[in-house]
């Protein structure tokens, strides 16, 4: 999908400490010097792989979309067909298991970022368009086998997304547990009949 490759382990590791940093202090309180001493690198090393805060703010967006693609992962069995393996998909989105994936804190600071930088605005959505062309790819599956009547994957795939960027953002100011779980169940039902099964 053109994403650049985290590839390179020491990147990954202080893309990684820089989250840690953000996720504790704030995202504008994380720095280059305060990732350099958390990691216990020279802060040369850190220049070297991103020479300034900016490229690792879209280090960090990459690090977003890696974990958030976790959620796709349904472990294949015997009676897996589409309808099951997309099913999973949606419990995992409506869960705490996406919720825990990545900060809101973070995900909403860098949000806030793209709306005043332009490379961030791309990045972001690039990710946020990864998760729904994912997405798209499994109800089509499901439409090949008849097994739902949607008219347009993408354009469902992209409601399903707008249904779940809506309830968290929303479930993000719920302090009862009972609450947040009823809306996630709610949210979820929603986003089901969306799809629309046969």
């Amino acid at each position: 999908m053109g994403r650049r490759s985290l590839k390179d382990a020491r990147q990954k590791e202080i893309i990684e400490v820089f989250y840690q940093i953000a996720k504790q202090e704030g995202l504008e309180n994380a720095s280059l010097a305060k990732t350099a001493e958390l990691a216990g690198m020279n802060p040369s090393l850190i220049i070297h792989y991103f020479k300034t805060r900016e490229q690792l703010v879209y280090g960090l967006i990459e690090f977003i979309l890696d974990r958030y693609l976790q959620i796709f992962s349904v472990p294949a069995s015997p009676n897996s067909t589409p309808k099951t393996v997309l099913l999973k998909i949606i419990d995992n989105v409506f869960s705490r298991k996406w919720n825990v994936l990545f900060d809101d804190s973070v995900s909403y600071s860098c949000y806030a970022l793209a709306l005043r930088d332009e490379t961030i605005a791309g990045r972001y959505r690039q990710l946020l368009e990864t998760l729904r062309k994912n997405m798209e790819q499994y109800i089509r599956a499901c439409k090949k086998e008849g097994l739902l009547q949607v008219v347009n994957p993408a354009a469902t795939a992209d409601l399903v997304f707008v249904l779940v960027d809506g309830a968290y953002y929303y479930l993000s100011l719920v302090k009862e547990e009972e609450e947040y779980t009823a809306g996630l169940k709610r949210y979820k039902k929603q986003a089901i009949a969306l799809l629309n099964f046969v």
